[in-house]
């Protein structure tokens, strides 16, 4: 075992993200999706932060308002979301999953972890084992992080 060193490998940050990035393309990649990785991407991020504005999308997207505006037109109009007026400005609307919307994402989550748990299954028991203690480490560690604002990128959940 190594000895223990109390300072932060400065790469670490860096290694985990490109690690469960690459993770995630891979079992995105491989999956048998009900719908376009863009659109299910989109599901996901307004489940993320529950109901949204256009520009709350389109900021957390890297993309304009108007290309977000047709995105979700073409969600709307396969009856994936819906649109309300946003309580606090009667001016703005809010998109939120329809559950039709809800059930395709999930479906889309269930085929993603589908071909990630073969890989996992093969893994000897102490592995698996570390892995869960990873995700409960990797909980903690978004749960200290507080909440997500609204436009940031809680991405690649799917």
């Amino acid at each position: 075992m190594p000895p223990q060193d109390n300072s932060t490998d400065p790469s670490l940050g860096a290694e985990l993200l490109s690690v469960i990035a690459r993770l995630n393309r891979w079992a995105t990649r491989n999956a048998d999706l009900a719908l376009p990785v863009a659109q299910a991407r989109l599901l996901a991020q307004i489940d993320a932060l529950q109901s949204a504005r256009i520009g709350d999308l389109a900021q957390a997207d890297h993309c304009s308002q108007p290309t977000m505006t047709t995105q979700v037109r073409r969600l709307e109009a396969a009856g994936l979301v819906y649109r309300r007026t946003d309580p606090h400005d009667a001016r703005a609307v809010r998109i939120s999953l329809t559950a039709r919307g809800r059930g395709l994402l999930d479906d889309v989550r269930a085929a993603r972890a589908a071909v990630i748990t073969p890989l996992i299954e093969k893994l000897p028991e102490d592995e698996r084992l570390q892995i869960r203690a990873a995700l409960d480490t990797l909980t903690n560690l978004l749960h200290a992080a507080g909440p997500v604002p609204h436009g940031t990128d809680e991405q690649e959940e799917k």
